[in-house]
């Protein structure tokens, strides 16, 4: 079964979450306020995926930072920031088993073109 991470409230996890309903495509949600972020998860994150798409740059949460925050990034900073604002976390991210999903895009018909209805 897939793994969906995110955050419930967030208008595109709801976009996804509706297409794999659609889709009849099993998985389970994990919301990281509810569910909580560790920090072995978001390792495995930024290891298989590249932790500068991982970073949100666009998010709210990341212009409420300051210009210390920002400036300076590597890897391991930018992990430190995601564990303590989850929000900075661009989403979702689906965990198929073999491999990470980052995003999701609605207009390139959602997931389509990576997953199969197994």
């Amino acid at each position: 079964m897939y793994t969906l991470y995110g955050i419930k409230n967030c208008d595109t996890v709801k976009k996804a979450r509706n297409w794999l309903d659609q889709n009849g495509i099993a998985y389970r949600f994990h919301d990281f306020r509810t569910d909580g972020l560790t920090p072995e998860l978001l390792q495995h994150f930024a290891e298989h995926l590249d932790w500068n798409k991982l970073l949100n740059r666009s998010s709210t949460s990341w212009r409420q930072l300051s210009a210390e925050q920002q400036s300076g990034l590597t890897q391991e900073k930018a992990v430190q920031l995601m564990l303590a604002t989850p929000t900075l976390i661009k989403r979702p991210i689906l965990d198929t088993g073999d491999k990470l999903i980052l995003g999701f895009n609605a207009k390139d018909n959602g997931y389509t073109a990576n997953l199969s209805k197994t």
